[in-house]
């Protein structure tokens, strides 16, 4: 997705007689299909001094799902979804259990069919066992149950000593919590997971949009003015928002609020909102509508599209409620670079969730998602032509806006599979108070650090990379 990390290597973009070099991609791959497979691919790695990568789907703007002359561990096609009752002295209920290289789209519709819901991403090609749910992961029902993180019940890993276990709360339970919220590719294999299932049922969902036309004071006023009201929405149990402002429009991309039976209800929350845009003499025209589908898999596929394209690359932050209801300082310091970033052509993503309530086995999960009004992600596409001063050019503005955006939200943090790869404070904003504990645990299942990542635990500590893209030890 991100050409910084592919160097738009072997691009179909380029036709036939174009230029082709393997870059950060790996040249080799075993295509996983079952633990053994994963096994043979660790050993024959730690035999004879080569780099591994994990990937799934290849949906990471880390960088940790490439690696230049590495063995990539390919689990795209561990695909199978298994239904169950789950037992365990936590929870009792539904689940499914799926292989990681299961994408978004296919596990609502597999849910669905069973009369089943589960938290996934927002973009249907996220592989959900992997970097989305070991990273933490937000998704539209984010309000109603919590971070992906937060629906494990168990993990199907193989470690770095070969070994293939079923970890829980119960079962290597420090394992457990740190692949559930403590990063990716990093502590070992994830071969699937079992997460709490939910029942399904009626969803709502809205949208609407309005423009920057003739008056940027005006337009700016609305925004700000949404960015209030979802202080408001934030108490209402059950509803996630998913908001695309450039400096052209702002577009409520969707919002959705489960086991809502009538358009009204969601109408009638909205209402107020658009009453002060009338007041400001602002009007959505005809872009707002409302429905209510019979299940989240009909929801999601008619409101939510696949927000990024290729090529691109992204920053983010977690925006504290504390900073928004801050009238005087917080709010106009995050409306100015709003303003700023969208203003160099850029859009910002922002995903308005409450996570704070979440009932869920203790998880490694970044605190600051429990005191964040917003999940913010800024991305700059760029041409599938883009030379390589443009890219480098395109991430150091990046890490200038995450920067920013870091000074106005002290206590803050940052959504580590939105961001970038060389944040200086990648750990504290990644991790937070985490990052200790998480360290001990990559020091006793991976000693040798078979397994390294980008802005990863321990990434700094034994490996770097150097310039023709290998890993050498640090001396």
């Amino acid at each position: 997705m991100s050409i910084y990390w592919t160097n738009n290597s072997c691009s179909p973009f380029t036709g036939l007689n174009g230029t082709c070099s393997l870059g950060n991609l790996a040249p080799y791959a075993l295509n996983i299909s079952e633990a053994a497979d994963v096994i043979s691919g660790i050993q024959f790695a730690q035999k004879n001094n080569i780099r591994l990568t994990i990937k799934n789907t290849g949906h990471d703007f880390l960088g940790r799902s490439t690696g230049a002359s590495s063995l990539a561990l390919w689990t795209h096609n561990l695909k199978e979804i298994t239904s169950l009752h789950y037992r365990s002295a936590a929870y009792s209920g539904p689940a499914l259990r799926f292989g990681a290289g299961v994408q978004g789209g296919d596990l609502y519709r597999a849910a669905s069919a069973r009369g089943l819901r589960v938290v996934g991403g927002s973009c249907p090609t996220v592989g959900v066992a992997g970097g989305f749910t070991q990273g933490g992961g937000h998704g539209p029902l984010g309000s109603a149950y919590g971070l992906g993180a937060d629906q494990v019940l168990e993990w199907e890993v193989v470690t770095a000593a070969g070994k293939h276990l079923t970890v829980s709360p119960t079962s290597d339970a420090e394992l457990f919590w740190a692949l559930s919220g403590g990063g990716a590719g990093n502590y070992g294999v994830v071969l699937s997971v079992t997460v709490r299932a939910h029942p399904d049922g009626p969803v709502a969902g809205a949208a609407f949009s309005f423009n920057n036309t003739s008056n940027e004071t005006l337009y700016w006023e609305g925004v700000t003015t949404w960015l209030r009201y979802l202080t408001v929405l934030d108490s209402i149990d059950g509803l996630t928002t998913l908001t695309v402002i450039t400096a052209q429009s702002l577009l409520l991309e969707f919002a959705t609020w489960p086991d809502v039976t009538s358009a009204d209800k969601i109408d009638n929350v909205l209402a107020p909102f658009i009453d002060q845009l009338t007041q400001l003499n602002i009007s959505t025209g005809t872009s707002y509508t409302s429905k209510i589908h019979p299940n989240f898999a009909q929801h999601y596929e008619y409101w939510a599209t696949q927000i990024y394209d290729s090529n691109t690359t992204v920053g983010g932050r977690l925006i504290p409620r504390s900073v928004v209801k801050d009238e005087d300082v917080g709010l106009p310091a995050l409306v100015t670079n709003l303003r700023d970033i969208t203003g160099s052509g850029a859009q910002v993503f922002l995903v308005a969730a409450n996570f704070s309530h979440a009932n869920h086995a203790p998880n490694s999960v970044l605190p600051a998602w429990r005191d964040a009004l917003i999940h913010m992600a800024f991305s700059n596409p760029l041409s599938v032509s883009s030379g390589w001063d443009e890219i480098l050019q395109d991430q150091a503005q990046l890490n200038i806006w995450q920067e920013n955006m870091r000074t106005i939200t002290p206590g803050g943090g940052t959504y580590m599979n939105e961001a970038t790869w060389d944040n200086p404070h990648w750990k504290n904003d990644y991790f937070g108070i985490n990052y200790a504990d998480l360290l001990a645990i990559k020091e006793k299942y991976d000693p040798t650090h078979v397994f390294w990542a980008n802005a990863a635990v321990g990434s700094d500590t034994y490996w770097k990379v150097v310039q023709d893209g290998r890993l050498c030890r640090i001396e």
